[in-house]
């Protein structure tokens, strides 16, 4: 029985020293019984130098902590618990030798705490499974950096990097719905540059596009981070303030106007300066819906270009209600 039981060790120990897993089982005191093959080619610390000491003693750089926590509590419950390396990218410091997943130097790494039960039926020891996941982590995190620049592409305007049409406008209806349940103020400013198809006409599309760079560069310096800006299409462009009252959305659009007359775009030997004409629209609770609250800062941006350019207009809604009942 003794040869059969050793026979049967010795099988165990060599499976356990060929698995592509690292395999450490510890007392509760954290002593370290069992330490494989992987454990050894991975740290540089041998089963020799290790065994029968305490595993914190000899790896000072463990979350001890955070780790210890875990093998108590698998202790107390006497079942099996895992450790994904999105919660911990790793426990370990181990370095990534793995040509798959090249740019990353430390080892990503999944945890597995398994209690073990001693003769008497106690619970005695606890087995530490670490396995090597870098390749998958790699795989997952570079998916989700594509994912994360598609969905950048899909709501970017590629001339200004300000949002397109489609997704400010998605933002726009948001800021409607939030106003209306709020009841809380915020402004819509739509603009437009001055005499933009001259510019295209004089000085090229090339040029054309300088402009709207230098104007789109200018917004962003301008507003809040809080405020959302895009490209409605073409030379004008949209921005939301929330939580702003169109007297102070005044303030902005003021510093952006007189920001966008003194701005220069360079082509060639020329200098090239623009204006801007706004129209201002605050929320209030008689729109009917966010195109209507679009079709008033369109309607004061127009009365700005014919009142002579390069000026803001406030879109006046007790005016306008007073003209729909006279």
């Amino acid at each position: 029985m003794n040869e059969i039981t050793l026979a049967d060790f010795h099988l165990t120990m060599q499976v356990m020293d060929n698995i592509d897993v690292g395999v450490v089982i510890i007392d509760k005191h954290y002593n370290v019984m069992a330490w494989n093959t992987f454990m050894q080619a991975y740290s540089g610390i041998s089963s020799d130098d290790i065994m029968g000491r305490n595993l914190f003693d000899v790896l000072d750089d463990l979350p001890e902590e955070w780790l210890k926590n875990k093998i108590e509590s698998t202790f107390k419950l006497g079942m099996r618990s895992f450790t994904s390396w999105e919660d911990r990218p790793s426990i370990f410091n181990f370095s990534n030798f793995s040509p798959i997943s090249g740019g990353s130097e430390l080892m990503y790494q999944n945890l597995i705490l398994t209690p073990l039960k001693s003769l008497h039926g106690d619970f005695s020891h606890v087995c530490l499974s670490v396995t090597d996941v870098s390749d998958i982590a790699k795989n997952k995190t570079h998916l989700r950096e594509s994912n994360k620049q598609l969905t950048h592409l899909s709501m970017t305007d590629r001339l200004t990097q300000l949002y397109n049409r489609g997704h400010w406008e998605t933002c726009l209806a948001e800021e409607f719905e939030r106003c209306r349940q709020t009841q809380t103020p915020s402004t819509l400013v739509m603009f437009d540059i001055d005499h933009f198809k001259k510019v295209n006409d004089t000085f090229g599309h090339v040029a054309g596009d300088g402009v709207i760079r230098i104007v789109s560069n200018v917004l962003r310096r301008t507003k809040r981070q809080s405020d959302i800006a895009g490209r409605y299409g073409g030379e004008e462009f949209g921005v939301i303030l929330p939580y702003t009252s169109s007297e102070m959305g005044q303030y902005f659009t003021e510093r952006l106007r007189q920001r966008i007359e003194q701005a220069r775009v360079n082509v060639d030997v020329r200098s090239i300066n623009v204006t801007i004409s706004l129209g201002v629209c605050e929320w209030y609770p008689e729109l009917r819906n966010y195109e209507q609250w679009l079709e008033h800062a369109d309607k004061a941006l127009y009365i700005s270009k014919q009142s002579g350019r390069n000026q803001s207009t406030v879109f006046e809604a007790l005016v306008e209600q007073e003209k729909d009942t006279a």
